[in-house]
């Protein structure tokens, strides 16, 4: 089976959008607490969730396009997100390493993409 271009295209917006989840899940911690009512009233981890979810959502019918074994590494593009959200949202510092680390994961990913 050859992996189609669009499954592909879709699990990368899959991962743009549930990228947004462990971001509103690290606002959400700074209230947590264990009680129903409280919980219900944090918005950020309803939308972490909320997120997450639609991610997942959407990677799913993206598998009937293409292999896993194509498909799944591309979820490294998670991080890559993950990490400027971060920086954005969250007032996040970088360091060389890090970003040698995001580029390498970008250069997997690259690699990936032409073994497809």
């Amino acid at each position: 089976m050859e992996t189609e271009l669009w499954a592909i295209g879709l699990v990368i917006l899959a991962c743009f959008i549930g990228s947004f989840g462990p971001i509103m899940l690290k606002k959400a911690s700074g209230k947590m607490s264990l009680k129903i009512k409280e919980l219900i009233k944090n918005y950020n981890l309803i939308l972490g969730f909320v997120f997450y979810g639609l991610g997942t959502i959407l990677f799913i019918p993206a598998l009937k396009g293409g292999e896993l074994s194509v498909l799944y590494p591309l979820v490294a593009t998670t991080y890559v997100w993950v990490s400027l959200w971060s920086i954005k949202f969250l007032g996040e510092q970088m360091n060389r390493y890090r970003w040698m680390g995001i580029g390498l994961v970008i250069v997997g990913v690259v690699f990936i993409g032409l073994g497809a």
